[in-house]
């Protein structure tokens, strides 16, 4: 990936709320399918969800089963693990005109998060990094 804006290294949980809000419109079938690794600064491997706004691109340090708990936590998601069509319309009419948020065929995923998560022995401490 080459890009010139700030990589911003982020738990969910320390994210403005209005990013959190754009990140669910984005994913709106949840996290844990889009979770990438990658390596830190101190060579461990750690996980997270990528997102990109026109000005920073976020990757929001979580595990699987943290993805999986954040969705199954927020009222903002129906039982089944899909953004509430009501919130959805909502956040639509908020963040309508970011461009970024347009979702491309490999955000629809559907199908279920039900995979082991491989042992993370070491995971990275949460802060607010910036990479």
């Amino acid at each position: 990936m080459a890009t010139t804006k700030p990589r911003i290294v982020k738990d969910y949980e320390k994210l403005d709320p209005d990013i959190q809000e754009q990140i669910k419109l984005m994913y709106p079938y949840g996290f844990a399918k889009h979770l990438i690794q990658y390596k830190n600064a101190e060579g461990k491997f750690v996980s997270a969800l990528p997102f990109e706004t026109d000005d920073k691109y976020y990757l929001v340090r979580m595990t699987l089963i943290e993805a999986r708990q954040i969705i199954e936590d927020d009222d903002d998601y129906d039982e089944s693990g899909e953004l509430k069509e009501s919130v959805k319309e909502e956040y639509e009419e908020k963040y309508g005109d970011m461009d970024y948020l347009t979702i491309t065929e490999g955000d629809t995923d559907t199908g279920s998060d039900d995979e082991e998560e491989p042992a993370d022995d070491e995971e990275e401490e949460g802060g607010d990094d910036e990479e």
